[in-house]
C-alpha cells in the first residue's frame, strides 16, 4: 500500500495544484514544500534566496524533505522543481518504503504559459525579462534537471491534460 506520493517535476508543471487535487481525491494529507519552507522559516522561498543563497535554501529544503517524508501517515508531498537535484534528496524519495514518485512533465511552451505572470514569486527566474530568456533558462534547466525527474517510478506528461484527467492516471497506479 502507497503511503507516500512525491510529485516531482518543474516548475509550472502542476505540482501543487494536482497535489490538492490528488489529496481530495485520496484522502491524503497534502504538504507543498515550498510552503512548508515558507511557514518554518517565516519568509518567502524569494525572501530566503534574496537574504541568504541558494545553497542555504537548498539545505533547508533537505532537512524539510527528511522531515516530511518521516511522518507517519498517508501523504503527498510536491516538492520544488530543484528539489530532487541536490543533496541525497532523490534518494530520500525513491528508497522510502511504500511510496511513489511521480514526474509531471510539460513541454517549454506549456511551462512559459503557466509561469509568465508569476516571474515575482519564482527567484530562479525573476531576473528573466524577455521572453526568448525565460525561454532558454527552461530548456536549459530541463536538460540539466530530467536527468533526475527521469528517474520516478512513473511519469505523467500534463501538456493538454485536465487536472482531474492527471489525477486519475496517478489514482490508477495506486492501486
Amino acid at each position: 500500500m502507497i503511503n507516500t506520493i512525491f510529485l516531482m517535476g518543474y516548475m509550472g508543471v502542476g505540482k501543487t495544484i494536482i497535489g490538492k487535487s490528488l489529496s481530495n481525491s485520496i484522502g491524503y494529507k497534502f504538504y507543498d514544500m515550498d510552503d512548508f519552507i515558507e511557514k518554518k522559516e517565516g519568509k518567502t522561498v524569494s525572501q530566503i534566496f534574496k537574504d541568504h543563497n541558494e545553497v542555504y535554501f537548498r539545505r533547508l529544503e533537505h532537512k524539510c524533505l527528511i522531515e516530511l517524508s518521516s511522518r507517519n501517515e498517508k501523504k503527498i508531498i510536491s516538492t520544488g522543481g530543484g528539489t530532487p537535484c541536490f543533496e541525497n534528496n532523490l534518494d530520500i524519495i525513491n528508497t522510502h518504503p511504500y511510496s511513489l514518485s511521480v514526474y509531471l512533465k510539460a513541454n517549454v511552451n506549456t511551462i512559459i504559459e503557466r509561469i509568465k505572470n508569476s516571474e515575482i514569486n519564482r527567484p530562479m527566474i525573476s531576473h528573466l525579462k524577455e521572453n526568448n530568456q525565460l525561454n532558454e533558462f527552461i530548456k536549459k534547466h530541463l536538460f540539466e534537471r530530467s536527468f533526475y525527474y527521469e528517474k520516478s517510478n512513473i511519469k505523467v506528461k500534463t501538456d493538454n491534460l485536465k487536472i482531474t484527467e492527471i489525477v486519475d492516471k496517478i489514482c490508477k497506479k495506486l492501486v
